[in-house]
């Protein structure tokens, strides 16, 4: 191929919750990048215009933020029981890497409505109503059910269902996690010291307490107050603090370490989409970035967290689960931040708005365990075609 052609891909862009990302099916992608490798990453920060110092992603399909630098590959399921094999990767924005680690909630509740565009389901499953999609998330090794409005055999995506962060209405996709924590034969693999509250030493920081818990996504959960914050924060009382970020990403590579995600600090520059930090606080009054007022009789905590390195605009999906796994298990900070108790579902306060989750909890034998989590999301189609990808010669 002469280096003046450009590669021609099916590919077709969505929004999930409040992200967005280039959705590919894994039989549309070059034969080299059908499987995992440097070839694959490379067609996908191509794709995204990664990496971009200028951290624009002006000749790609980025946004130039962690929400909207992601792609996704989709395949008909080879699982028993799965319709569907779902694969997202986080495009990091001025670094040349792709990070595997997690998964993306938010564009969880885009797969089961392009898998039915794609037809990766049997027509006589289409039927009026709500269409269970099985989705096997291959990132973490999980299951999550959309269940995916249909009508006339095709995507029911508009509707009247408001999710803040998104401008526009659309129409409810309600999406199941299941069994969303980290396997372990020791059963402490839902928080993996084994406490709903440690003591992190941190350098440079001193000694915070932290709920540090894989349900999701790994997150590391502190104290809004223990690091001199209110819990009401948006986006530009962070990002433009550099001495906060990097205080943030302290915390990070040592939750990182002591949940023995990695084995050495050195190794979480190349880990950057896992684990997430989260600060939380009891209910507040605050106004959201959309200037509407978030009243505290309206939510039971407020919680920020930070995705690639920078405050969320919203929530990241994955951490939602977080979020509703330590608000029901007693004694963890999220719990405590929400009044304490037991509880199956939470509503909390983000940058954005705010959002209601649910878990189902259990202890058993003194180690607690979470079999599902549930929210509401939407999704939509942008744009579907084919993008052009430089050839590299």
């Amino acid at each position: 191929m002469s280096q003046h052609q450009q590669r021609r891909i099916p590919a077709t862009y969505m929004r999930g919750g409040t992200s967005k990302g280039v959705f590919f099916r894994l039989g549309d992608l070059p034969p080299e990048a059908q499987q995992p490798g440097r070839a694959r990453d490379a067609l996908l920060m191509r794709v995204i215009g990664s990496p971009d110092p200028y951290a624009q992603h002006i000749d790609g399909m980025g946004g130039a933020t962690s929400s909207t630098s992601k792609c996704v590959i989709i395949s008909p399921s080879t699982r028993p029981g799965h319709d569907v094999d779902y694969l997202y990767g986080q495009v990091a924005i001025g670094e040349a890497f792709v990070d595997w680690s997690g998964n993306c909630g938010n564009l969880s509740s885009a797969v089961g409505p392009f898998a039915i565009a794609h037809g990766m389901l049997p027509a006589e499953r289409l039927k009026d109503g709500q269409v269970e999609v099985r989705i096997w998330q291959a990132n973490i090794g999980k299951t999550i059910i959309a269940h995916v409005p249909v009508q006339d055999g095709q995507v029911l995506e508009l509707g009247d269902f408001m999710l803040d962060g998104v401008a526009f209405p659309a129409a409810e996709i309600v999406l199941e996690f299941i069994d969303p924590s980290d396997d372990g034969e020791d059963g402490s693999a839902m928080f993996p010291t084994g406490n709903v509250v440690d003591t992190l030493e941190v350098p440079g920081v001193g000694s915070l307490e932290a709920t540090m818990i894989t349900a999701g996504i790994p997150t590391v959960f502190i104290d809004a107050a223990a690091i001199g914050l209110t819990g009401s924060e948006l986006q530009k009382d962070i990002n433009a603090d550099a001495a906060r970020l990097a205080q943030f990403e302290a915390i990070r590579v040592a939750g990182a370490l002591r949940m023995g995600l990695i084995e050495d600090a050195s190794e979480a520059a190349k880990r950057q989409h896992t684990p997430k930090v989260a600060f939380v606080a009891p209910p507040a009054d605050y106004t959201a970035s959309s200037g509407k007022t978030i009243r505290a009789a309206d939510i039971d905590l407020r919680v920020r967290a930070l995705s690639m390195g920078k405050l969320h605009h919203a929530m990241m999906g994955t951490a939602s689960v977080a979020i509703a796994t330590a608000a029901a298990v007693p004694g963890t900070l999220v719990n405590r931040a929400a009044g304490g108790g037991r509880r199956e579902t939470v509503c909390f306060g983000h940058p954005s708005g705010t959002l209601r989750v649910g878990a189902a909890v259990e202890n058993i034998g003194g180690q607690w365990t979470v079999k599902k989590a549930v929210m509401s999301r939407s999704a939509r189609v942008l744009m579907r075609g084919e993008v052009f990808v430089p050839s590299a010669g």
